[in-house]
């Protein structure tokens, strides 16, 4: 017989960036961008077939199968203060919380990582701006300190940039901070060890798939949502096996 762990949904982990209009043409990684309509779009979809839009903190009881339900988590990453101000509203207006991976030494400044490969510049949340995220219901979780890839940087340094992104990011906003998501969605096994020696409660990955009860907290799969998901897509993506093709 199958356990009772096999026998709950998959709950799909959303990753999204940027949610403003696309930049021009020929920008590198402009798919990234998920325009303010197309997100309230897919929210309100989300409300209408019946789920709960939920933080890392929140849906953390149904990845470990102490709860169940129609749920989904809602991730964005690198802290972009689009998200703050188109995001946020329509978060609230459906009572969705969500979880934003910061970059704490970079706070208040641009995506400074991808400035060599061509990719414009943009404004990320400052410390009070990640406060009103709060304040409006939402979670924040650490990206690393600078955006680093990790399997690109030595195992001492790697590690401070995980726990030293934590403790500044607890330190300016004055709540724990109990989730990590690799940069770049790069990471090995060691990575996997330091978050959890850092004691974060999940991480997340760029791995694609819905998650299901019994995977490792510490490299959970996401639903990419991109310029080009269509609201079709957008609900294969969450209500269907579509995603879970890539899980291997």
């Amino acid at each position: 017989m199958p356990d009772a762990a096999s026998l709950l949904p998959p709950i799909p982990i959303l990753v999204y960036h940027q949610i403003s209009e696309a930049p021009p043409r020929g920008v590198p990684f402009r798919g990234l961008s998920v325009s303010p309509g197309a997100f309230a779009r897919q929210m309100g979809l989300l409300k209408l077939l019946g789920y709960q839009g939920l933080s890392m903190s929140a849906l953390l009881p149904y990845l470990k199968g102490e709860r169940r339900g129609k749920v989904v988590g809602i991730t964005f990453d690198d802290g972009y203060l689009n998200n703050l101000t188109h995001a946020l509203p329509v978060l609230q207006r459906h009572g969705f919380s969500s979880t934003c991976y910061a970059v704490s030494n970079l706070l208040g400044q641009t995506n400074l990582w991808d400035r060599d490969i061509g990719i414009g510049q943009v404004p990320l949340m400052d410390a009070g701006q990640l406060r009103l995220w709060l304040s409006g219901g939402q979670e924040v979780g650490s990206h690393t300190q600078n955006h680093v890839r990790l399997l690109q940087t030595d195992a001492a340094a790697a590690m401070g940039e995980m726990t030293q992104d934590k403790v500044a990011l607890e330190g300016l906003l004055g709540v724990p901070v109990h989730h990590f998501c690799y940069p770049y969605g790069e990471y090995a096994a060691e990575h996997v060890a330091m978050a959890r020696q850092a004691g974060f409660q999940t991480v997340t990955t760029t791995r694609r798939g819905r998650s299901l009860a019994g995977d490792n907290l510490l490299e959970l799969p996401r639903v990419p949502v991109v310029r080009s998901t269509s609201l079709p897509v957008f609900w294969l993506k969450v209500a269907t096996a579509y995603e879970d093709r890539e899980r291997a």
